[in-house]
């Protein structure tokens, strides 16, 4: 069994190009490939140090009860995966709402075409959208950094993760040209993506590739979170359950819904600046969902 750690689609492509993937990581002297790395001589990208997790290792029934539940493969590659963006990327979270209450108008007045179309309008469908206008309005977070820290790769291409949740783990199902595609057609996606990664049938094209991931966790709640970064991803967008803020007007107080927007993103391509740029025009699409519809 392979010792490296890389996602389904990263070993399709291997596998294409005729690259050996433990030889790979051999040269790069890394146990974790990306697709990015199969493109070529980049040069080794510093070892990760190595954690001493030895005092994990604890008798767990000498203080009580206990039971085992082993790791599936797949739930070892994702926590290692995880494990080394956290570790390697400098990762910073900034934190927004935005209001939507023309999104949710929107939704109300166009449930009977939903209906007709045979498509659940989510509010997941509006945010795709307006993550696609914003990248292409800010293309350096449309990007990927070479694995040796000094090129930055510039797409001209829109690509949108979802992270879906499953019993089996986290899958990120990815909607290609996301900026070129109407509402309905993202929604439509959106739904038959989640359903298909639900039933472990979303194919190894179909992941991977993606400009940014949104994780949506807005039908569990929380008011916020800090999401680890996909890597060769730059950034990634959390969001969670839309609450009632008041907001005032002069002396005159206002609920309006809000939702919350978590954007994590690598420190060494994206500063605090540019992300909070970023998100304030994400929150302006949002709240008025005709600007991402031009």
């Amino acid at each position: 069994m392979s010792h490296v750690i890389a996602s389904p689609s990263t070993r399709a492509r291997a596998l294409e190009k005729g690259i050996d993937i433990e030889k790979r990581a051999a040269e790069l002297g890394r146990s974790t490939i990306g697709r990015e790395d199969l493109e070529g001589g980049a040069a080794p990208a510093p070892a990760a140090a190595k954690a001493d997790t030895s005092y994990w290792d604890v008798d767990h029934a000498a203080y009580g009860p206990v039971s085992e539940e082993p790791m599936s493969r797949f739930a070892q590659l994702a926590a290692a995966n995880l494990a080394a963006a956290n570790a390697l990327i400098p990762q910073v979270t900034h934190h927004d709402r935005a209001e939507v209450t023309a999104i949710e108008a929107l939704r109300r007045q166009l449930k009977p075409e939903a209906q007709a179309r045979g498509v659940k309008l989510t509010a997941l469908a509006f945010h795709v959208k307006a993550l696609a206008r914003a990248l292409r309005e800010f293309p350096r977070f449309n990007a990927s950094l070479s694995p040796d820290g000094k090129t930055l790769v510039l797409k001209d291409y829109v690509h949108i993760g979802i992270a879906v949740d499953t019993a089996h783990g986290l899958m990120v199902p990815v909607i290609r040209d996301a900026d070129r595609k109407k509402l309905w057609q993202i929604a439509a996606e959106i739904t038959d993506l989640a359903s298909r990664a639900q039933n472990r049938k979303v194919g190894p094209d179909e992941m991977g590739g993606a400009s940014m991931t949104i994780t949506n966790l807005g039908g569990i709640g929380g008011i916020g979170f800090t999401p680890i970064v996909n890597p060769p991803e730059l950034a990634i967008l959390g969001i969670t359950r839309t609450e009632t803020v008041t907001v005032w007007d002069g002396d005159t107080p206002r609920p309006v819904p809000m939702v919350p927007l978590d954007l994590s993103y690598d420190h060494r391509v994206i500063n605090g600046a540019d992300a909070a740029r970023f998100v304030s025009y994400l929150a302006g699409l949002i709240a008025d969902p005709r600007r991402m519809m031009v």
